[in-house]
């Protein structure tokens, strides 16, 4: 056995600890992405942007090598789903699925909005824009925008509509400002359950997303009467524009972006950025998206940090030009 003096001792002892130190951050370092990604969406399972969710899920988890773990996280305008990445380690392994319920309503429709959706939030890359149709169930005697307000006001207070998010809430009451009519507010969770009422008829009006109303309105089951785009949709082309309904004033853009915590590096921004507007740009994704009526934009993280500033103020304009107070 070799025996060292003990300053020998020592000085191997510091070599050791000093080679340790030095191999402890290539141990501990990953590329990112190495575990699985949550995506956290806040609207009820079925819901389109759990649709939506879930198909640019699989391909990016395709691309990654990792999973991405969809949970549905709904309710309180999309605030509880906001929340939960905002709380989350800013690592990004948790991000949010957002649409203008969490980015823009929640904010605008609190006195104490329950975060800020610029200085909260990492932007990640704009997803595109949803199609929403004014329908009604077939048992209400209107063809037409205007056939619905002259039966609205004939009937004041008669006609019940659904919501199952703050798209819907605040562009019927803005629907009802606009056309000097009274209707019934019964809101819920989420669109599919609204869209189950309103196929029986147990409410009778509504604004809903086309990827949950389109087999029902080709199947005679609800009727269509507009399309709040600026443009007809290809999939109901036959359905006008709400401006060429005669409601030229109602504009309320609905959009899905990703999102996650604040303070995120820099490379793993960029990295999911690019993860996602490729998966957008899959011809399997692009078809998914067509049959919901669901327009794919993709961006980079910048632009979207401007759109979630300008939608937080366009919506604010359109609640007070609906009448809606913060609550």
């Amino acid at each position: 056995m070799i025996r060292r003096s003990p300053r020998a001792r020592v000085a191997v002892a510091l070599l050791a600890l000093a080679g340790g130190l030095a191999a402890a951050p290539q141990a501990v370092a990953q590329p990112f992405p190495s575990k699985p990604i949550r995506m956290i969406v806040p609207f009820p399972a079925g819901s389109a942007t759990d649709t939506i969710a879930r198909v640019i899920g699989a391909s990016v988890a395709t691309s990654i090598g990792q999973p991405v773990l969809v949970e549905n996280k709904a309710g309180a305008d999309g605030a509880i789903a906001g929340a939960e990445v905002v709380r989350a380690a800013p690592d990004g392994y948790t991000v949010l699925m957002a649409t203008n319920s969490p980015m823009s309503a929640a904010p605008a429709m609190r006195k104490v909005p329950p975060y800020d959706p610029v200085a909260d939030f990492s932007p990640i890359t704009d997803i595109g824009r949803y199609t929403f149709f004014i329908v009604v169930h077939p048992s209400v005697p209107a063809n037409s925008v205007a056939e619905l307000v002259a039966h609205a006001k004939a009937n004041p207070g008669v006609l019940n509509y659904a919501t199952g998010n703050t798209t819907g809430i605040v562009s019927m009451a803005l629907f009802a400002s606009l056309g000097g009519i009274k209707m019934v507010h019964v809101p819920y969770k989420g669109e599919p359950q609204a869209l189950t009422d309103l196929v029986s008829g147990r409410v009778q009006v509504m604004v809903v997303s086309a990827g949950t109303s389109v087999p029902h309105i080709r199947d005679g089951r609800l009727r269509a009467i507009a399309v709040t785009l600026d443009k007809r949709s290809p999939v109901l082309p036959d359905v006008p524009t709400i401006a060429e309904a005669g409601m030229p004033q109602f504009k309320l853009t609905s959009w899905a972006a990703v999102f996650a915590p604040a303070k995120v590096p820099r490379d793993v921004v960029d990295r999911l950025n690019r993860e996602f507007n490729a998966a957008i740009a899959r011809p399997e994704v692009v078809q998914a998206m067509e049959k919901q009526a669901f327009i794919l934009t993709g961006s980079t993280p910048e632009q979207l940090g401007g759109l979630v500033r300008e939608q937080l103020e366009s919506y604010k304009a359109t609640m007070k030009a609906a009448g809606i107070e913060p609550e």
